[in-house]
């Protein structure tokens, strides 16, 4: 079989699968690299690792984990939840060790973010409102306590559901609804002054 057929091959296998696979076939772990990279990598950058060289430096840190603890993953649980609690650490971890702040979301994702606002059960104004822009939504994201800037960001921007952000952040289901609810709440409350000057 041609290197190919193998990447082919290892692309219509479930996680798991490639899991058991690499732990026989080290060089199988490339796989998932290929995988969840390009995910991960967005998810660290919406946590708030912004500069490319960082990101790199974090992701890197990230497989590092995940391969030397593949031993450890069980297999009832989603790989991609236990792979999202690795990076969703990881990047909090580094960010702390910079002692920085967030650095928030990138303009390639302003049109997300807006969507988000836009269809906001919380304020029938802002789902409307054209005059709320990336630049003015980022800012109120970074103000939220990073609980919720961290849940609205796996639910929707990583449009994951209640379960797998349950077992990412390893809190009940039912809090994970709560969550959301008061971190959609504490937004509103955030962007309410901005959205009236721009009137």
């Amino acid at each position: 079989m041609s290197l190919s057929e193998n990447d082919s091959a290892d692309s219509q296998i479930t996680d798991a699968a490639l899991v058991q696979k690499t732990l026989a076939e080290p060089e199988a772990f490339g796989a998932l690299i290929e995988r969840y990279e390009h995910k991960i990598q967005r998810y660290i950058r919406r946590l708030g690792v912004k500069n490319i060289d960082d990101q790199a430096d974090v992701l890197q840190e990230i497989f590092i984990k995940v391969y030397r603890n593949l031993n450890s993953f069980d297999d009832q649980f989603l790989f991609s939840s236990w792979l999202y609690r690795i990076a969703h650490n990881e990047a909090i971890s580094w960010y702390r060790r910079q002692k920085v702040r967030p650095e928030g979301y990138l303009v390639v994702d302003s049109d997300e973010v807006l969507q988000f606002v836009r269809t906001s059960e919380l304020s029938p104004e802002l789902a409307f409102d054209h005059n709320i822009d990336a630049e003015l939504l980022n800012k109120a994201l970074l103000k939220l306590d990073e609980k919720y800037r961290t849940i609205i960001t796996l639910r929707y921007f990583e449009h994951l559901d209640y379960e797998e952000i349950s077992d990412i952040l390893k809190i009940p289901v039912g809090s994970v609804g709560t969550l959301l609810h008061r971190g959609k709440k504490q937004l509103f409350t955030v962007l309410k002054p901005d959205f009236k000057r721009t009137r």
